[in-house]
């Protein structure tokens, strides 16, 4: 079952790379869609780019890759999926810029290339929608898979004694956050920093340039700014509510939200779907406003240890982490499908770790400084919920991993199931180059079996 894992994972990583073959040929037939030595050379080709080692074999998986995505789209186009032009230029934006960064900055890409990005963008853009239909049409296959108590029991007690897995230690953490308020004198500062960029476009000079120069978001700044695509529920509200309001081509004044000082122009509109560009500064933190923090969490921290205040009501009050305060304060694991609060203790970010592994279960960190991930300094304190041991996987204490392997598994026999009875139904050939791929054998139809046996 873990090569159609394998296929899953294949079929929607990165983005095709064009590359100019002279000689192509037809290496594949699946229904009445051909798969070309091309679009195989073009992953290839890709897999090159992302720092990985060559190796030909791993063709033989892209093939397979590529007659699954065959086969979904198949039946994507018989169940009327499809995906709209938004979502297909938000992922088109995203892989373009990860290949940007690997590429160390556009002009390094376009030279890789051979062509400029923005026609590049044009020549995936077909691949990447069958992707996202393929991803589709998986989706609507296994939506109704679900893991009842029995299923995951029987899961269990089907593991061998001498295989079940190992656990490390994990625990339960929570925090609350006091990052500084600035006063309104101290937010000036920044809003007149911000706005003097903001004239200097409206008078004509480079938003991108600009953005590249003095934005403080390192997701956009290297792109000038700009956004994908997005809607009304991914960004801040009060990105979103400017994002949404203006017109193509307008800047919004400079507005603040918890990421720190904004201006953004909205560069294109979509239905329900913005494409917009910004710059960023977050704000540092005057040591007077980093006092301030200090006494308010100080404060906080002495009313939850003498047990006047529940901690995760006091998350829920003052903690300024809204990954965190609306769970009870509690730290997610965010690597499991179930967003469990048992993290092992191998996952936590160090700073956390190295704070707890000396705390006992049930008591508090005093509270200290900290910079988040976004650069940003507050104060915290930790609270350590529970701790189990290293231990042997059982039903009492793993629940919840058991519960997601027994899932997945299921996930994985009904995808098989599926591929196993369209590939009994469908017409399919493929090239004798690939006969001798052992990822393929599940694909050759009898002829093809014994073909390949005889060139053995």
């Amino acid at each position: 079952m873990k090569k159609y894992l394998f296929i899953a994972l294949l079929l929607f990583s990165g983005s095709l790379l064009a590359q100019h073959i002279v000689v192509d040929k037809v290496v594949a037939v699946v229904g009445d869609n051909i798969i070309l030595k091309s679009e195989i050379d073009q992953q290839y080709a890709q897999y090159i780019l992302q720092g990985t080692k060559p190796d030909p074999s791993i063709k033989c998986y892209l093939m397979q890759t590529m007659l699954s995505q065959k086969l979904l789209t198949k039946q994507a186009a018989i169940d009327s999926i499809v995906v709209n032009d938004e979502d297909v230029d938000g992922e088109v934006d995203r892989r373009m810029r990860t290949m940007i960064s690997r590429a160390g900055g556009e002009e390094r890409l376009e030279e890789f290339l051979g062509r400029p990005v923005i026609l590049y963008k044009d020549e995936i853009r077909p691949d990447i929608r069958e992707q996202l239909v393929a991803q589709k049409m998986q989706a609507k296959i296994t939506e109704k898979v679900e893991a009842t108590p029995l299923d995951v029991k029987r899961f269990f007690e089907a593991i061998p004694k001498d295989s079940l897995p190992t656990y490390n230690t994990e625990v339960e953490v929570g925090e609350i956050v006091v990052y500084p308020k600035l006063t309104k004198a101290e937010k000036e500062t920044y809003k007149d920093k911000l706005e003097a960029l903001r004239l200097r476009i409206k008078n004509g000079d480079s938003f991108a340039t600009l953005a590249r120069l003095y934005s403080q978001d390192p997701g956009s700044a290297r792109d000038g700014g700009e956004l994908p695509f997005f809607d009304r529920h991914t960004m801040a509200k009060e990105f979103t509510s400017w994002a949404f309001k203006l017109k193509p081509g307008e800047l919004s004044p400079v507005f603040e939200t918890e990421f720190g000082f904004h201006f953004l122009e909205v560069l294109e509109r979509r239905g329900e779907n913005v494409r917009a560009r910004h710059i960023l500064i977050i704000p540092d933190s005057p040591p007077a406003s980093l006092e301030r923090a200090k006494v308010e969490i100080d404060s906080v921290y002495q009313q939850v240890v003498a047990k006047k205040l529940d901690f995760s009501n006091a998350a829920s009050l003052y903690s300024g982490n809204n990954d965190t305060k609306y769970n009870g304060g509690m730290i997610l694991n965010y690597e499991s499908a179930n967003r469990t609060t048992y993290i092992p203790t191998d996952k936590l970010e160090p700073s956390v770790f190295l704070t707890v592994d000396t705390m006992k279960v049930g008591t508090y960190s005093k509270p200290d400084v900290f910079t988040d991930n976004r650069g940003k300094k507050g104060y915290r304190f930790l609270y350590l919920r529970s701790k189990i041991p290293p231990h042997t996987a059982n039903l009492e204490q793993d629940l919840p991993k058991i519960k997601e392997a027994a899932y997945e598994d299921k996930i994985n026999k009904v995808i098989s199931d599926w591929f196993e009875k369209r590939r009994k139904a469908t017409y399919i050939k493929i090239d004798k180059d690939f006969y001798s791929c052992d990822a393929l054998k599940d694909w050759f139809t009898e002829d093809m079996k014994v073909t390949a046996t005889n060139n053995d």
